[in-house]
């Protein structure tokens, strides 16, 4: 088993990029990822109350998850309030975003908490930013795992 195996096929690819680049471009990647993190719809820009917000980032980072359907098969859609002058941050967002939003319930819940630390950016962050996304990470399994037992269930 690689380093991916485990992991759905938008995370997988993510991870794999950051480990093929040499350290010194992950940063530069993580910045990529920053750029390309979508802004929240309006439904959720007018109304911040509704995210959830993420203490153990350094930034003020606020995130929400909807689940369409029910059960296992329930698909998921992940949206981020993030600073642009917070681009660690947003990179940590855009890559959760990329990686697992459109993905059922059941495959967010199965990403494994570690995925963090397989982006070989121990060396480009401190471990204090990684426990910030390993926190986005959490929030959005346990949004997902209680919205999956409701049907169609939204904040908004």
């Amino acid at each position: 088993m690689t380093a991916t195996d485990d992991l759905p096929e938008a995370l997988a690819a993510i991870v794999e990029d950051f480990t093929a680049v040499p350290a010194a471009d992950r940063l530069q990647l993580l910045l990529e990822f920053s750029r390309d993190l979508p802004d929240l719809p309006e439904r959720y820009a007018d109304h911040p109350e509704l995210l959830e917000p993420v203490p153990e980032c350094q930034s003020p980072i606020f995130l929400v998850t909807e689940v369409d359907g029910t059960g296992d098969d329930a698909r998921v859609s992940l949206f981020f309030s993030a600073p642009q002058e917070s681009p660690t941050t947003r990179g940590f967002a855009g890559i959760l975003h990329e990686g697992l939003d459109g993905l059922t319930a059941a495959e967010v819940l199965a990403v494994p908490n570690d995925v963090p630390q397989r982006l070989a950016l121990a060396e480009a962050v401190s471990p204090l930013r990684l426990r910030g996304m390993a926190g986005m990470l959490a929030r959005i399994k346990r949004q997902v795992a209680e919205r999956a037992a409701v049907a169609g269930q939204h904040p908004a």
